[in-house]
């Protein structure tokens, strides 16, 4: 299978040489970062409300004071969904003065 050359891209190739079926639905966590935690909850509740498919959860991140939501949507990692879904989270945590920090597949 042959990807896009760009970030998206290049992560999705390097899933598939390691061996990640991506012909099958995976759950595919998108990250995101904020320096409040009323921001991150208030975008957790967000998409708890209007996209209840999305399992979403709130935690301190590693680095002090800096909050992470991750938002876990089952689905099949094509790279246009990836992009796609990207934007939307990307949109959300914008408004909310966050930004996202990529993606990934649990394994």
């Amino acid at each position: 299978m042959n990807f896009p050359e760009d970030e998206t891209g290049q992560v999705l190739a390097e899933m598939q040489q390691a061996g990640i079926d991506l012909s099958v639905t995976h759950d595919v966590v998108f990250f995101h970062l904020f320096e409040q935690q009323s921001q991150a909850q208030a975008m957790a509740d967000f998409i708890e409300q209007n996209m209840t498919a999305i399992k979403v959860s709130v935690h301190q991140d590693e680095t002090p004071n800096v909050w992470d939501v991750d938002c876990t949507v089952t689905m099949l990692p094509s790279h246009d969904a990836i992009v796609k879904k990207e934007a939307d989270f990307e949109q959300i945590a914008t408004k909310l003065s966050g930004y996202s920090d990529g993606w990934g597949i649990e394994a």
